[in-house]
């Protein structure tokens, strides 16, 4: 059973991607007959071998929802410069891998129940868990980026005060932050700097940075970073308030999670250690009583 269950994994994979081979082939031939140059094929690596395979699946996202992964993504750092096709082809491509070893266990391990049906419910719920473990994946990434950029962003605004005050633009000072800080907060500047190259409006682009990041305090001085701007109040002044605010910020914060931590030792306390010392201290005289009933 688990040959013939691996056999037919394997041959409908097969199938599927002799489809996709075809169709891009057919694809090809037409726009050569056509009179259109298309350029020579080169190799490419193989998580885009899987995005053009899964693409005529992936292009069946809705534009809204299309659009929401592009800024999951976006705000995850462009891990492998997915695209939101690519990135559901990730997760077709995982979800079939783990149905076949599914089915593949749910053949293997015996139970009370029919093997046909423990393999199919095992095969479900491994295509469940591989559909759903990227995005899950995605998420944790997203939420370690902002956490990067929170804790880096009160010394890097402290770094650019004191660039702008000593006499420097504030590109300059954006340029610094690049070179001090190689995390999250380094590269989205770095994104910033660039589209400032490309010929988009500083503001605008800071604008963009601080919505695509979804970071308060990235916000908060982004906004004011804008206002000063539009209403000519100098930045250095500014930056040393809001640096200031931020410190004081990361402070309370702090402060508020040594507050809950005594109360987050209770479980660990009643749970595993007031157990042990129990079985320390009673055990010898438990050990007594029962030999001496004895």
């Amino acid at each position: 059973m688990l040959l013939i269950a691996v056999t037919a994994g394997l041959i409908c994979g097969v199938i599927v991607a002799a489809f996709f081979i075809a169709l891009d082939r057919t694809l090809a031939a037409a726009a050569n007959t056509s009179g259109i140059w298309t350029a020579p094929p080169v190799n490419t690596p193989l998580l885009k071998q899987l995005e053009n395979l899964a693409r005529p699946l992936a292009n069946r996202l809705p534009a809204l929802e299309a659009g929401e992964l592009r800024q999951k993504l976006s705000r995850a750092g462009d891990p492998g410069n997915l695209t939101p096709a690519g990135f559901q082809a990730v997760r077709y491509g995982l979800a079939a891998l783990l149905a076949i070893a599914g089915l593949a266990l749910g053949l293997l391990v015996h139970t009370n129940f029919p093997t046909f049906l423990t393999a199919v419910a095992s095969g479900v719920v491994a295509a469940f868990l591989g559909y759903f473990l990227p995005l899950l994946w995605l998420n944790q990434r997203i939420a370690a980026r902002r956490t990067q950029i929170q804790r880096s962003l009160a010394e890097a605004t402290d770094l650019l005060t004191l660039v702008v005050e000593s006499g420097m633009s504030l590109d300059e000072g954006l340029l610094s932050i690049t070179e001090r800080f190689h995390n999250a907060l380094g590269d989205e500047i770095g994104k910033v700097l660039r589209e400032i190259r490309l010929g988009r409006p500083r503001m605008a682009a800071l604008e963009h940075m601080a919505d695509t990041c979804g970071v308060a305090d990235l916000h908060h001085l982004v906004e004011s970073i804008v206002q000063s701007d539009q209403m000519g109040v100098p930045i250095a002044r500014l930056l040393r308030v809001q640096a200031t605010e931020m410190r004081r910020r990361q402070r309370q914060t702090a402060q508020e999670r040594a507050a809950q931590a005594s109360s987050r030792m209770v479980f660990p306390m009643v749970g595993c250690i007031f157990p042990v010392l129990w079985i320390v201290l009673l055990g010898p005289a438990i050990i007594q009583i029962l030999s001496t009933v004895r």
